[in-house]
């Protein structure tokens, strides 16, 4: 397929406050995110930030806040957030079952 008329895929912007050494687990989100939605996904995003921001944005509009929604999401809570925004019809196996 020519890469020019393939539809866009969403993008994860994931900023992370460097400050605060949270690179690690922004970087560790992205991973995830890219192996469970390996073909929904145009690409993730880590960008550096300062003062406590860790956000996370699907194509601008903001999913996450850290000072928002109060500390970080488990990553099954963040695998569930973006599959109801890019892919409502996926299932996400064991990242849905249980509590």
């Amino acid at each position: 397929m020519n890469p020019d008329t393939s539809p866009l895929l969403p993008v994860v912007a994931i900023r992370y406050c460097t400050g605060c050494r949270w690179l690690l687990r922004a970087a560790w989100m992205a991973q995830e995110l890219l192996t469970t939605f390996e073909k929904e996904l145009g690409e993730v995003a880590l960008q550096p930030g300062s003062g406590g921001v860790f956000q996370i944005r699907v194509d601008g509009e903001l999913l996450w806040d850290r000072a928002r929604d109060g500390g970080f999401p488990d990553i099954k809570q963040l695998k569930q957030l973006l599959r109801d925004r890019i892919a409502p019809d996926k299932g996400l196996g064991h990242s849905e079952r249980g509590g």
